[in-house]
């Protein structure tokens, strides 16, 4: 009988603001690492909201404590050997700061991109809304961004193609160990 190789489980935590590709680098990634034969989770923060986090609002209260739910379910998922990728816009240090200290194999990857990008990006139409006032509280028209200070990967997803962003995460991976070169 053949022995089988536990996978070091991790999370990989995209942050930034809306639009500035989080989703869609984290589902590429996903799609390399299914392709290595690792077993994967996305949470994204829509579907979260939808469903872990229903019912909470935008405070920094609620957007906190939406922050440490996700946390915690990455916390069981990396421990339990699943590459967890979570996609949460987490726009306070001190919530993404909690995570880092309770998930073991915590990996921060920043999608910086300038909110004017990220404006003409949307497709939803929530910064336009935002600046009408239609939308209160939005993260980086009347609600705080804070970037991350020490993030271990920043894609700058306004220079780089999502390949050249995906790439770079990947081999951030191999470099801490967590993937095989």
């Amino acid at each position: 009988m053949a022995e089988k190789t536990l996978q070091k489980g991790f999370t990989l935590w995209f942050t930034g603001l809306s639009g500035s590709g989080k989703s869609t680098i984290a589902e590429r990634v996903a799609l390399k690492l299914e392709r290595r034969g690792i077993p994967v989770e996305i949470l994204d923060g829509d579907v979260v909201r939808t469903h872990l986090s229903k019912g909470l609002g935008f405070s920094r209260e609620d957007r906190d404590e939406n922050i440490k739910r996700v946390g915690f379910v990455c916390q069981i998922l990396t421990r339990h050997g699943v590459a967890v990728i979570a996609s949460v816009i987490s726009p306070y240090r001190e919530a993404r700061e909690y995570n880092r200290q309770r998930i073991k194999h915590f990996v921060e990857v920043y999608t910086r991109c300038p909110v004017e990008v990220c404006e003409a990006r949307d497709l939803k139409g929530l910064y336009q809304k935002a600046r009408s006032g239609e939308i209160k509280g939005f993260t980086g028209v009347d609600d705080p961004y804070e970037p991350p200070l020490n993030p271990e990967v920043t894609c700058k997803t306004d220079v780089e193609s999502v390949e050249e962003s995906v790439e770079k995460v990947l081999q951030k991976l191999e470099d801490m160990g967590y993937l095989p070169p």
